[in-house]
Order: structure tokens, then C-alpha cells, then sequence
């Protein structure tokens, strides 16, 4: 699987100077379907639409962050300022390895991953996971249950080999210690919730989403 670059990138490696945010999704229609139970198919994507906007709003606000890139088989409502690696939306692992990859031989050696539905996310929380990465190299934000992986920053020129999916969290400390970083964990109520089930949606603000998707 290859990625292809969708909108210029390379012109703007020399004003990196902070840490470089991929911010990953899949097609809209072919998100959050766990969520199918709950919300019709147009409130769904308006949903992940909505959430995709808080991240990338939160992540331009970081004083740490540089530069935005989003990683998706599709542009959709992704401004047209902000890259796309458009990739085939089958392995999430495998188009984030590339996407590091690529950083790297671009020059930038500071990168946060951030999935699309962190909805209470905050700049101030971003500036946290990046600091805390720079301290020992690897930072990771657990998500509410402490076993899967809402967030990760990288301050390396190593490659590093992602781990997301089921018990995420000791996979990606594994891997840290295994190329000679130093791990810190990072809790934050923003980075902790998710939503992936129709549970998690009772944790949204009534009145920013809920009461916008049922217009």
C-alpha cells in the first residue's frame, strides 16, 4: 500500500519547528457504524464530521503544533489548507507507518497521532501529550478503560511500529521500550473520551451535538 499526497506539503518543511499532528479517519460513511443502532447514516457522518472539525480546531490551536496532516481515503470536509495522505482506508497501522515514515525523511522528528473522535479534546491537552513526549520520546494517552490508545506522540528518528486495535496501550509501551524510549503516560479527560459506542454518546454536550444531529 502506497500514499498519496493530496495538496502541497513539501514547500512548507522549512517553517516546521514544533511537531508535525496526523490526525487519522476513514470514509465517512464507513465510520463509527457501531453507531448505526443509535443515529440515522446522515446524523452518523455529520456526527464524525463534527468531531474530525474539534480535533483538527484543537490541534491548529496547540502552541506545539506546526503542522496538520490528515490521513484518509478521502478529503470530504477536510479544509483545503490542511494535506491529505489519502490512503486505501484497509489497515490503519500500516498507513500511519508510512505517514511516519515519510515525516521522517521530510526532517520533522516530532509527531502526535490523534484519531478523529476525541470530541472534547483541547489545545492545552495536545501541548501536554507533545511535552511530555519530549521528555523521554514517547508519550501515550490511554482512553477511558486504560487498554487501547486515544493519542501518541513521537520524538524520534526511529521508525516505530503502530499497534492500534485491541489492547493497543501495552503493545505501544512494548514497542517503546523496544526501540529505547521512555514512556509517559498521559491522562487527560479530553484524550480519555471517545466515542465509539452508542453509550459513549450520552458523554457528548446535549446541546453542541446531540441537539444538532436531531434537526
Amino acid at each position: 500500500m502506497s500514499l498519496t499526497m493530496l495538496g502541497d506539503l513539501t514547500r512548507r518543511i522549512d517553517r516546521w519547528r514544533g511537531a508535525c499532528a496526523l490526525i487519522a479517519i476513514k470514509e465517512r460513511a464507513r465510520s463509527k457504524t457501531r453507531l448505526a443502532e443509535a443515529l440515522a447514516p446522515s446524523a452518523r457522518i455529520e456526527l464524525v464530521r463534527s468531531m474530525l472539525a474539534a480535533v483538527l480546531s484543537a490541534a491548529g490551536a496547540a502552541q506545539t503544533v506546526r503542522q496538520i496532516i490528515v490521513v484518509s481515503p478521502e478529503r470530504d470536509s477536510v479544509p483545503t489548507e490542511i494535506p491529505v495522505l489519502a490512503d486505501t482506508g484497509k489497515c490503519l497501522n500500516s498507513a500511519l507507518t508510512q505517514a511516519h515514515r515519510l515525516l521522517r525523511e521530510l526532517g520533522c522528528r516530532e509527531v502526535v497521532i490523534l484519531p478523529a473522535d476525541l470530541p472534547k479534546i483541547t489545545a492545552a491537552e495536545i501541548d501536554d501529550l507533545v511535552r511530555a513526549g519530549r521528555t523521554g520520546g514517547f508519550a501515550i494517552a490511554p482512553d477511558t478503560a486504560g487498554v487501547g490508545t486515544n493519542a501518541l506522540c513521537l520524538v524520534s528518528e526511529l521508525p516505530f511500529c503502530f499497534q492500534f486495535g485491541l489492547g493497543s496501550q501495552r503493545l505501544h509501551l512494548q514497542e517503546a521500550q523496544r526501540t529505547g524510549l521512555s514512556p509517559q503516560v498521559v491522562r487527560l479527560p479530553g484524550l480519555e473520551f471517545d466515542v465509539d459506542s452508542p453509550a459513549d454518546l450520552d458523554g457528548l454536550d446535549e446541546e453542541r451535538w446531540l441537539a444538532r444531529l436531531q434537526a
